[in-house]
């Protein structure tokens, strides 16, 4: 045989052997193999609507300066890193989030850590209100897609994710749609069980049948209906939609011509379309691996801090280490954490908390408490139970309990918090709890984090 048809026998023999082998694979070792190969398709076949252009009103003062999806949590990350770093661990690389409310250190913060995906089809792009269909800021969560409706429809997409960038907890949205196309489904709504009595007045309840579908919804009732799968719990929404792209646009269309309409996917859109056509509901699936679920709306200062408060517990509920769902972030260039001085009178330590980088805690103490970025606190001061955001100085001999402390805030010398209510209520806003929070004076120009 000459030389080239006897290598590219070889060739073929060999290509034979991998196919053969790819099929051992699939059949015997890994059965699930075959099933993950089409739902991988289907990931590219999606994109993502980011509703991210929320004011957080009840999150006010954290929100005078920034939406809430940009508010920081647990010292290295925004709340809208969690929701970010679910889809791209989901394989979901095509992805808008619609800003609106005070954008600009959400803007830098997207743009700074979350553009590398630009290229062969993937991003992960904000987008402004453009005012192309109308000439009004978004009036709820169906219009803020409606009026990104040429965007939409400029991606070939089979599928449509709606999120929300302003949850915290760790979700695969493959094994969301992967329910969805099995089902065949044209709407699946995301749905996590939670005992009723909690979800009274609280959430939008879902009513399902045996197979899942969605044959009710309540918007926030004070008598929830159980759950036919788990009695003495109720599916709450979770904000999370999967629309097939053909039947979303028409959906949004009639919605807009409708003038009753509060133009909400929970309060119009949903129980518009459950009598005529096939909408799912897919139960929650934790990706946290712990024993409860997880799933936390922060939009009020007390659950905001008791889910920063949760990471520094010795075994935290909501896992920041988990290799397996790694979050992502931009991270700042600074130097690594320090803490000096053995000195017995004016030690440098910190327990029981989270410090991120360019942070010196000189002679001071720290304890159950998240630090941001370049925070200093000098000798002789006691922080403890408290969120200090990036560029945080504390003054020599400060005391700071149970507080939340804004970026580029200066404590002076001296400063007290969390000790005297009335002291505090004069100067800073205080919860019902007791939260203290101190918040820069207010200006004109927003300075860079990198200040």
């Amino acid at each position: 045989m000459p030389p080239f048809e006897a290598f590219q026998a070889t060739v073929l023999n060999w290509g034979q052997v991998l196919l053969e082998w790819r099929g051992f694979v699939k059949q015997i070792l890994k059965p699930e193999f075959a099933a993950r190969e089409p739902i991988m398709q289907d990931m590219r076949d999606a994109i993502v609507v980011l509703l991210a252009g929320g004011q957080g009103e009840r999150l006010w003062p954290l929100t005078r300066d920034r939406a809430k999806p940009a508010v920081p949590f647990g010292a290295l990350y925004r709340i809208i890193d969690i929701t970010l770093s679910n889809c791209v661990n989901s394989g979901l690389r095509r992805v808008f989030v619609l800003t609106q409310y005070k954008a600009l250190s959400l803007s830098r913060h997207v743009r700074a850590g979350w553009s590398g995906l630009a290229g062969l089809g993937e991003y992960i792009e904000i987008l402004p209100p453009q005012m192309r269909v109308s000439k009004e800021w978004y009036q709820g969560t169906a219009d803020a897609v409606y009026q990104n409706i040429y965007s939409i429809g400029s991606e070939r997409s089979k599928f449509v994710f709606i999120l929300s960038g302003d949850h915290i907890y760790k979700m695969n949205y493959a094994k969301m749609l992967q329910q969805h196309v099995d089902s065949g489904a044209d709407v699946t709504v995301g749905t996590i069980q939670i005992p009723t009595h909690e979800a009274a007045k609280q959430f939008g309840v879902i009513e399902v049948d045996n197979e899942w579908r969605i044959v009710g919804f309540e918007e926030k009732p004070a008598q929830p209906k159980e759950s036919p799968h788990n009695p003495g719990q109720c599916n709450a929404s979770m904000g999370i939609y999967i629309f097939n792209t053909q039947l979303l646009i028409p959906i949004l269309l009639a919605d807009a011509e409708d003038p009753k309409s509060h133009h909400d996917f929970g309060k119009d859109i949903l129980p518009r379309i459950i009598a005529r056509h096939r909408v799912f509901a897919y139960n929650f699936v934790d990706e946290n691996k712990k024993t409860s679920l997880y799933w936390r709306d922060v939009g009020t200062i007390d659950a905001y801090y008791e889910a920063n408060m949760d990471l520094v517990n010795v075994s935290p509920v909501f896992n920041l280490y988990d290799m397996a769902w790694p979050l992502r972030t931009w991270q700042h260039q600074y130097p690594p954490a320090k803490f000096v001085f053995a000195d017995p009178e004016r030690m440098g330590v910190a327990v029981d908390s989270i410090v991120a980088g360019g942070s010196v805690v000189s002679g001071g103490r720290v304890s159950k408490s998240v630090l941001g970025y370049n925070v200093r606190v000098n000798s002789y001061c006691d922080v403890s139970d408290s969120i200090l955001y990036n560029h945080v100085n504390i003054g020599r001999h400060s005391r700071v309990r149970r507080a939340i402390i804004d970026r580029h805030v200066n404590l002076p010398e001296h400063t007290e918090i969390g000790y005297d209510p009335e002291a505090d209520k004069r100067q800073f806003h205080v919860t019902d709890s007791g939260i203290v929070i101190v918040v820069r004076q207010e200006s004109l120009i927003e300075e860079p984090e990198t200040a």
